[in-house]
């Protein structure tokens, strides 16, 4: 078990960006795309052999070459006032059958992940991921933050469509759950004196458990990376993602008995009252959808 550095940039008190897969894809998503918009070189990686099983093996004539392990890397890029570490894994390692970090392994790369924020500096990280809630999907999704620290929670409040977790209207009782690492990094990184914010974008609850990216909520996240930058980012190419998307889900959506879109449809406003959830119902939809494509429809998911 090691971290590889290729070489060291010359970086200085950086901030940092994580990201795993996870519900829709909707952190990875985004800090994939902030790291490709930015240009980030890749300068080391975390070996895999200790966390993952291999994903295949590779042959060339005949002959056995190598093992291929999800990637663990790290990337840089320098911005003119702030220089930025990226930190994207391929998979989340994890134990007991858990589909999300869990257990000793997460619990080891997560301090591996800050070992190298703490070699150069780094202050602050950033992780995202997916805020699953009772949210409709014609509404542009909120970013819904997570802040280690009572100073955090102000500068989080600054930032446009974003609300704390608690304040979410369903987690009446001020409380939540970030599951897996995206949630673990940022209690190591407070343990080892980072500050530390979690930004996940809104997906309904009843799209959470769909195999297909919900990069609609991924752009609301990009969004606010680019206030915490400073910069603009212009994400028009991720519009035909978006559309691709939406006609999925808007396909799920027209099957919906009359009663129950009904009752769906008041989350379009924020000010309510508490809406029922659907869930249930409305994942037999995606369910007998993605059925049917397998059994020879030819459709398949996004």
């Amino acid at each position: 078990m090691a971290v590889r550095l290729y070489f060291e940039p010359e970086i200085k008190s950086p901030i940092m960006f994580v990201g795993w897969p996870g519900i829709g894809n909707i952190g990875i998503l985004a800090v994939k795309t902030l790291k490709d918009i930015l240009g980030a070189e890749e300068f080391g990686e975390i070996e895999s052999w200790d966390f993952f099983y291999p994903q295949r093996v590779t042959i060339k004539d005949g002959l056995i070459e190598s093992l291929e392990f999800p990637g663990n890397k790290f990337y840089y890029s320098k911005l003119k006032d702030k220089d930025i570490l990226f930190f994207i894994g391929d998979e989340q390692p994890s134990e007991g059958g858990r589909g999300y970090g869990r257990g000793e392994r997460a619990y080891r790369m997560a301090n591996l992940v800050m070992d190298v924020g703490l070699k150069f500096g780094c202050q602050r990280v950033y992780t995202s991921g997916a805020c699953v809630s009772i949210c409709h999907h014609q509404v542009k999704p909120r970013v819904c933050a997570v802040v280690s620290s009572q100073d955090l929670i102000s500068e989080a409040k600054r930032y446009s469509n974003t609300v704390l977790m608690s304040k979410l209207e369903d987690r009446s009782g001020g409380e939540g759950v970030i599951t897996g690492l995206n949630g673990l990094l940022l209690a190591v990184a407070k343990m080892r004196g980072i500050d530390g914010m979690c930004l996940m974008g809104e997906i309904p609850d009843w799209l959470s458990g769909a195999a297909f990216p919900y990069p609609k909520a991924s752009r609301s996240v990009l969004e606010v990376f680019a206030e915490i930058l400073g910069i603009e980012i212009n994400l028009h190419f991720m519009d035909e993602m978006e559309k691709q998307v939406d006609e999925m889900v808007e396909g799920f959506y027209s099957r919906f008995p009359p009663d129950m879109k009904k009752e769906y449809d008041k989350r379009k406003s924020i000010a309510m009252e508490r809406p029922g959830t659907i869930t249930i119902q409305a994942q037999i939809y995606i369910d007998d959808k993605f059925k049917k494509g397998s059994e020879g429809s030819g459709e398949e998911p996004v």
